[in-house]
């Protein structure tokens, strides 16, 4: 996901990490809690057809899909994106990326050796380079390399424009060793994820100063230091070129050049089909036409049982055919055109399906997960039982086996925010909260005050104002919001209090109905002008909103920084990549006009807001069971995007509706324009329910902290939040989260991640639901490459299986 750019002269101070005040969590017992390590589930293997390098031919080209050309090349600025992250992997060393298990290992490549050296008085790592490392200049990497990084990153010269210097603000000074292949860093507070820092690591002629930093590396990068160099990029063609490094010491680049092709993924089909690119991320309707032209490989050349006019039955195609040469001319005339048309689609289809036959389908669990945020800032979700309750009310297994069932991946709910299954510090933390149990949640509903006719009692005396008040309440009117396309649908049967007052009029006076429908009224137009006003910041750009790559500033999201609007990103670069072209929540697939199609448009409002005259109202919440208190139904805002490729979003949401329903929780569902999803709802919180995902990270001391530090009140009155867009932290949990990274026993570090993981947990702001799937089309005569799990690509590795397969895709279907 793209971030948009930073405003020249914008001032960039390290990350601020937030506080809120609303109150102490009570937290369970959490002894027991945990799992362990030894019943942690293994991690999905990746699917990346691995060959050995002599089996791989030399030569030929690699078209590779990205969502958009880069933002930057410059993977510290605030609007690096998925492109950045793919691109620079190739380009620049990573010092530690991750292996297979989602844990950092030295890149020979670069490094002879890093390691702590002295703990006492103070931190030293010593880095040995590899003697052979040279920038594509000549130039040996070395010292003046990492201390002119430090100095860019650490926080202190607000001329460069960097939008997260984490662990860089803890170094004191940086010195030459024996000679410049000897790096020794010394730090003025420890911090154990140290592996975490240069990477990708700049030369010093681009991070020496602001202009070059700023400025130089935006757009290209003259010197490098990978297995490719850049050649060139092209707007028109939408292309960034790489070629073969020649000055590189390592295993020789079996590829001659890798092209980067910007590829939106709705078009992700037809490129594959027509031979634009031999790697492309695929959505799972895709995955499934490719499985399909392998299947009819063998079908002797049958009709296919699949695609236009497949579903037709025999007595409609009979029928077709006598209308077509039937006595009505002009019925014919329009029959025969039809079917022209039809006859022409299953063509096109079939020679699509032939392509396919090429590729094969790589799936495996990305290193991300989803999860469903509740927004604990105000509203009845301030009120951690009421939390805790929603949670409890999930089956995340039924959820986990929606999503990637399907697929044939396991479908396991996942047990952590800190680590996934498969990596070293992953453990089973939800006991802290509780299994799921319908009747506990309803208990704690009830000792939150919520009851069945709660939402027809008179409220009492509140002179602050309600909770619904204070949050700005439900939308206003039900429906489609003509300025934004947004949209509402709501379930739990509380749809509008004045619906359950014409049922109920028996039970209540008339005058007590006059008065209650007079302030509901009132209520209403409130609403109604706050949610008109947020919903007129809606943006039309074209986005994805995958959490850690969006960087886009939103005009209501909260400061990142103290001194801009201007949001977090992935606070270490481990997790920025993995959430790059890899981790999209979904892609913002709009029709030609820029409208959302329409058939994934909810239809219609809430019920009964457009009937007709004399239609009769819906039953009361409290007949279909929906708590309430004070004369306010419990129903919460959940909103959901609504572009074609959030379906399977969009299916966990209803189902999630379901359930809350089963305990009296109403839900008001609302779909947005996907472009807008992010930054005007979650960024911003507009929102009691939302689903988005979180990247894995290989440090999570560092990259966790700001998405669950407890958020700290602005002069303002605004909350400083960072990236814990569900405004719920604790004292403590920020406390585990500082003796970590402060932490360099590796194992004291993961049981204090894990003490960590089971308060955030019992807080009950984020709820793990499934590890996201990943799939990806290859060519089929393609190795190493594919659905790459947690570990970063080996570029010099990738290639064709044998010299017949050689050439661009391109060149083998001439």
């Amino acid at each position: 996901m793209s971030h948009v750019g930073v405003p020249r002269g914008t001032v960039r101070k390290r990350r601020t990490l937030a506080l809120l005040t609303t109150g102490v969590l009570t937290i369970p017992v959490l002894a027991g809690c945990s799992s362990g390590d030894e019943e942690a589930p293994r991690g999905v293997a990746q699917d990346i057809a691995p060959t050995a390098r002599q089996a791989v031919a030399d030569g030929s080209t690699v078209n590779w899909a990205i969502d958009a050309l880069p933002a930057t090349f410059n993977a510290f600025q605030a609007d690096a994106d998925s492109a950045t992250t793919r691109v620079t992997e190739a380009l620049l060393p990573t010092l530690f990326p991750m292996d297979k298990a989602g844990q950092p290992r030295l890149n020979p490549d670069y490094l002879e050796s890093a390691k702590v050296i002295e703990r006492e008085p103070k931190q030293v790592v010593l880095y040995k380079l590899n003697q052979q490392a040279v920038w594509s200049d000549g130039r040996e990497i070395g010292a003046p390399d990492f201390v002119a990084q430090w100095r860019a990153l650490r926080g202190k010269d607000s001329a460069f424009w960097t939008a997260r210097n984490s662990g860089y603000e803890r170094i004191e000074k940086i010195e030459r060793g024996a000679d410049d292949l000897q790096v020794r860093v010394t730090f003025s507070k420890p911090y154990g994820d140290w592996r975490s820092l240069f990477s990708p690591l700049y030369p010093k002629e681009i991070t020496g100063s602001p202009e070059t930093f700023n400025d130089g590396a935006r757009t290209t990068l003259k010197n490098t230091a990978g297995p490719f160099v850049l050649r060139g990029v092209s707007k028109a063609d939408g292309t960034v070129t790489l070629a073969r490094n020649p000055r590189w010491w390592g295993d020789k680049a079996k590829l001659d050049t890798l092209v980067f092709r910007a590829v939106a993924p709705k078009d992700r089909t037809k490129a594959l089909t027509d031979g634009t690119v031999d790697v492309a991320d695929v959505d799972p309707s895709t995955a499934d036409r490719i499985t399909l032209a392998r299947r009819d490989r063998g079908g002797n050349g049958q009709p296919l049982t699949h695609g236009p006019g497949a579903d037709v039955s025999p007595a409609a195609a009979l029928y077709s055919y006598a209308v077509a040469h039937g006595s009505d001319e002009k019925a014919a005339e329009a029959e025969q055109a039809a079917r022209a048309k039809n006859r022409k689609a299953v063509l096109a289809y079939a020679a699509e399906q032939k392509a396919l036959r090429d590729f094969a389908v790589r799936k495996s669990l990305e290193p991300a997960y989803t999860q469903l945020a509740l927004n604990g800032e105000s509203g009845p979700l301030a009120d951690d039982r009421v939390r805790r309750a929603v949670a409890r009310a999930l089956d995340r297994e039924e959820l986990a086996r929606t999503v990637l069932g399907p697929l044939g991946l396991p479908a396991k709910p996942l047990g952590s925010h800190l680590a996934l299954a498969g990596q070293p510090g992953y453990a089973d933390g939800s006991g802290a909260l509780g299994e799921q149990n319908e009747k506990e949640a309803r208990a704690l509903l009830a000792d939150a005050g919520w009851t069945r006719g709660g939402a027809l009692q008179q409220p009492k005396d509140t002179k602050a104002g309600s909770e619904a008040e204070k949050k700005g309440g439900k939308e206003g009117e039900d429906g489609a919001d003509a300025d934004t396309g947004e949209e509402k649908k709501t379930t739990g049967g509380a749809e509008k209090e004045e619906n359950a007052e014409k049922k109920d009029a028996e039970k209540t006076d008339k005058d007590a109905e006059k008065a209650d429908k007079d302030a509901e009224k009132d209520e209403g137009k409130a609403d109604k002008a706050s949610r008109d006003e947020e919903d007129s910041a809606a943006s039309r750009d074209e986005g994805l909103y995958i959490v850690g790559e969006d960087g886009k500033p939103a005009a209501h999201a909260p400061a990142a920084t103290g001194t801009s609007a201007v949001p977090a990103l992935a606070p270490a670069r481990h997790a920025a990549f993995q959430s790059a072209a890899l981790l999209r929540q979904a892609a913002a697939v709009l029709g030609e006009d820029g409208a959302v199609a329409a058939q994934d448009k909810q239809p219609g409002g809430a019920a009964g807001a457009y009937a007709p005259a004399g239609t009769p109202a819906p039953a009361p919440a409290a007949a279909k069971g929906q708590l309430g208190k004070d004369g306010k139904a419990l129903t919460l805002r959940f909103v959901l995007p609504s572009g074609p490729g959030s379906q399977s979003l969009r299916t966990v949401g209803d189902k999630i509706a379901a359930m809350l329903e089963k305990i009296g929780i109403g839900t008001e569902i609302t779909k947005v324009p996907d472009e807008s999803y992010f930054k005007d709802h979650i960024a911003s919180g507009v929102y009691d329910l939302a689903l988005y995902s979180w990247p894995a990270s290989a440090y999570p001391a560092t990259d966790g902290r700001p998405i669950y530090a407890k958020p700290e009140p602005a002069t303002d009155g605004s909350l400083l939040v960072e990236q814990n867009y569900t405004r719920v932290g604790t004292d403590h949990i920020d406390q585990l989260f500082d003796r970590a990274a402060g932490e360099l026993d590796e194992k004291a570090a993961r049981d204090l991640m894990k003490q960590a993981d089971a308060r955030i947990w019992a807080a009950a702001g984020s709820i793990p639901l499934y590890q996201r799937p990943q799939l990806v089309a290859v060519d089929k005569k393609l190795a190493n490459v594919g659905a790459f799990g947690f570990a970063a690509p080996r570029y010099q590795d990738i290639g064709f299986k044998n010299r017949q397969a050689a050439g661009s895709s391109a060149d083998r279907k001439k």
